[in-house]
């Protein structure tokens, strides 16, 4: 059935920012893309606004237009391949936020959300690009970058050179039904959503902190590149700028970020407590080396080894998780207290604000 541009605008004004419009029009990966972005932070969606008849026109011809270009190759796109690198940067720092718990995470979460980021945008309209070669790229570059959040833009680059070298025109297919689009639209969406809800609902603070710190070590690298570091920094605040352009400046003054101040103090207050518990735990002091907490943590599990304390299974297994999450703490890397006052992040918020860099609230 022939698509409509009423129908395309009545559906892009109502819930263009959760993909409806191109829900509606067959182009599934992005109405995926708008559902995990929303709509682009709100520049995509408005920026649609003008490109819609071309959308329509594509969807009405769709299949002509496949078989007719199947052959040949798309040609390159600048707006696209921007887009590859920072929706995969995008997906990364999701997956930083909420996945970076694996033991795994630098060799195999990371590379795959950075390439599933960039194969979404590949996938949008009538193009795509191969699988297997730009997830390679991605898998084969984040070893170089092992253990650094700055990993994601690398990552990001690989894939998305690879992605365009490869491009190339969507295939011909059947048509599915709606219900069959959806339940795959679900899937995808709560693969994405799913991990990010669990680590904010149930860890509050340890993601806040991680949040913070993770832009701020990201953002740093850009200080090297003014320019660069203030287009991304644009961009991971669009959500911010665009609910301060709606809701206005209501509560957006120094006291605002003074109470944000004393949240993030709370974090590294609550970092520390559980740090001095993990200490009591492993029976050292405030100051202990590397050595003495691996060589105190070797010992500890070799003596409550379930399999060594078969008489008292219960009791072992008890201090045995206690032990391994006791070393999960004191293992992590600890910053300077009030390092925090240079990181990146924070003087990003205060100039969003309105406030110099230099004042405290």
């Amino acid at each position: 059935m022939a698509k409509g541009l009423l129908m395309t605008y009545t559906l892009w004004a109502v819930g263009g920012p959760a993909g409806l419009h191109h829900l509606y029009l067959g182009r599934d990966s992005h109405a995926l893309l708008w559902m995990l972005t929303l709509g682009g932070g709100g520049l995509g969606w408005l920026w649609e606004f003008w490109m819609l008849p071309s959308f329509v026109a594509q969807a009405n011809r769709a299949q002509e237009q496949r078989q007719g270009s199947g052959r040949g190759t798309p040609p390159l796109s600048l707006i696209r391949f921007v887009a590859q690198m920072i929706v995969g940067m995008y997906f990364g720092l999701v997956a930083l936020i909420s996945l970076s718990f694996m033991a795994s995470f630098y060799i195999v979460g990371l590379p795959l959300a950075v390439g599933l980021g960039v194969l979404l945008v590949a996938a949008v309209g009538n193009q795509t690009s191969d699988l297997k070669n730009t997830l390679g790229a991605a898998f084969l570059t984040s070893p170089i970058f092992y253990g650094r959040p700055i990993a994601i833009l690398p990552i990001s680059l690989a894939a998305s050179i690879t992605a365009q070298k490869h491009r190339r025109y969507k295939p011909s297919v059947g048509s599915e039904t709606l219900s069959v689009r959806l339940y795959r639209l679900g899937l995808a969406y709560l693969a994405f959503t799913g991990p990010l809800v669990h680590s904010v609902l149930c860890h509050t603070a340890v993601t806040l902190s991680y949040v913070a710190d993770t832009l701020g070590s990201f953002l740093s690298w850009f200080s090297f590149f003014p320019l660069l570091g203030r287009l991304l920094e644009s961009v991971l605040l669009l959500p911010f700028r665009a609910w301060k352009l709606l809701v206005g400046d209501h509560g957006i003054s120094s006291s605002y970020f003074q109470e944000w101040e004393k949240l993030y103090e709370f974090v590294h207050s609550f970092q520390d407590e559980k740090r001095q518990l993990a200490l009591q735990v492993f029976g050292l002091s405030e100051g202990a080396t590397n050595e003495e907490i691996h060589g105190r943590y070797r010992e500890l599990v070799k003596t409550w080894h379930p399999d060594h304390n078969r008489y008292q299974m219960e009791e072992a297994q008890r201090r045995f998780l206690e032990i391994q999450a006791a070393y999960e703490v004191l293992r992590q890397p600890r910053k300077p207290r009030g390092s925090w006052r240079s990181n990146a992040t924070i003087n990003t918020f205060k100039r969003v604000l309105g406030l110099p860099w230099w004042s405290s609230g």
